[in-house]
Protein backbone atom coordinates (compact mmCIF):
# COMPACT_ATOMS: atom_id res chain seq x y z
CA UNK A 1 0.00 0.00 0.00
CA UNK A 2 1.12 3.43 -0.82
CA UNK A 3 1.65 6.19 1.51
CA UNK A 4 -0.72 8.86 0.56
CA UNK A 5 1.15 12.53 0.60
CA UNK A 6 -0.41 15.72 2.23
CA UNK A 7 -3.88 14.62 1.38
CA UNK A 8 -3.47 15.61 -1.99
CA UNK A 9 -5.54 13.92 -4.43
CA UNK A 10 -5.17 12.73 -8.11
CA UNK A 11 -8.35 14.87 -9.09
CA UNK A 12 -7.24 18.02 -7.13
CA UNK A 13 -3.98 17.91 -9.46
CA UNK A 14 -5.85 17.73 -12.75
CA UNK A 15 -8.12 20.47 -11.40
CA UNK A 16 -5.06 22.55 -10.51
CA UNK A 17 -3.42 22.08 -13.93
CA UNK A 18 -6.87 23.23 -15.71
CA UNK A 19 -7.12 26.55 -13.69
CA UNK A 20 -3.65 26.99 -14.60
CA UNK A 21 -3.87 25.52 -18.41
CA UNK A 22 -1.04 23.49 -18.09
CA UNK A 23 -0.30 20.49 -19.96
CA UNK A 24 0.96 17.04 -18.03
CA UNK A 25 4.45 18.87 -20.24
CA UNK A 26 4.49 22.12 -18.53
CA UNK A 27 3.43 20.88 -15.14
CA UNK A 28 6.34 18.22 -15.70
CA UNK A 29 8.91 21.33 -16.97
CA UNK A 30 7.40 23.66 -14.16
CA UNK A 31 8.05 20.78 -11.69
CA UNK A 32 11.49 19.54 -12.87
CA UNK A 33 10.61 15.77 -13.29
CA UNK A 34 9.62 13.79 -16.45
CA UNK A 35 6.48 13.60 -18.36
CA UNK A 36 6.31 10.12 -18.23
CA UNK A 37 6.12 10.82 -14.54
CA UNK A 38 3.61 13.03 -14.41
CA UNK A 39 1.17 10.09 -16.78
CA UNK A 40 1.68 7.81 -14.29
CA UNK A 41 0.61 9.69 -11.69
CA UNK A 42 -2.43 10.94 -13.31
CA UNK A 43 -2.89 7.72 -14.37
CA UNK A 44 -4.05 6.54 -11.09
CA UNK A 45 -6.78 7.87 -8.77
CA UNK A 46 -7.26 8.39 -4.82
CA UNK A 47 -4.25 10.66 -2.88
CA UNK A 48 -1.04 11.54 -4.46
CA UNK A 49 1.13 8.92 -4.26
CA UNK A 50 4.47 8.30 -5.49
CA UNK A 51 8.28 9.75 -3.84
CA UNK A 52 7.83 12.13 -1.34
CA UNK A 53 10.37 14.48 -3.41
CA UNK A 54 8.54 14.40 -6.59
CA UNK A 55 5.25 15.28 -5.19
CA UNK A 56 6.65 17.85 -3.55
CA UNK A 57 8.05 19.20 -6.74
CA UNK A 58 5.00 18.92 -8.41
CA UNK A 59 2.76 20.66 -5.12
CA UNK A 60 6.03 23.22 -5.25
CA UNK A 61 5.94 24.34 -8.82
CA UNK A 62 2.02 24.51 -8.54
CA UNK A 63 1.41 26.67 -5.51
CA UNK A 64 4.32 28.94 -6.66
CA UNK A 65 1.91 29.12 -9.88
CA UNK A 66 -0.69 30.62 -7.59
CA UNK A 67 -2.56 27.21 -6.52
CA UNK A 68 -4.13 27.20 -3.30
CA UNK A 69 -4.96 23.00 -2.25
CA UNK A 70 -8.15 22.88 0.13
CA UNK A 71 -8.76 20.61 2.29
CA UNK A 72 -11.80 17.94 3.24
CA UNK A 73 -13.87 20.09 5.40
CA UNK A 74 -17.14 19.10 5.46
CA UNK A 75 -17.63 20.41 1.89
CA UNK A 76 -15.09 18.24 0.17
CA UNK A 77 -11.96 18.40 -1.66
CA UNK A 78 -10.75 21.52 -3.41
CA UNK A 79 -8.17 23.88 -5.31
CA UNK A 80 -8.57 27.30 -6.10
CA UNK A 81 -6.30 29.73 -8.16
CA UNK A 82 -5.26 32.66 -5.73
CA UNK A 83 -5.69 36.25 -7.30
CA UNK A 84 -2.07 37.97 -8.35
CA UNK A 85 -0.63 40.09 -5.51
CA UNK A 86 -1.54 43.19 -6.28
CA UNK A 87 1.26 45.81 -6.47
Amino acid sequence: MRKSILKVSIRQIKAARALLNWSQEQLAHAAGISIPTIKRLEAQDGQLGGREETAMRILGSMRAAGIEFIDENGDGLGVRLKKPARK
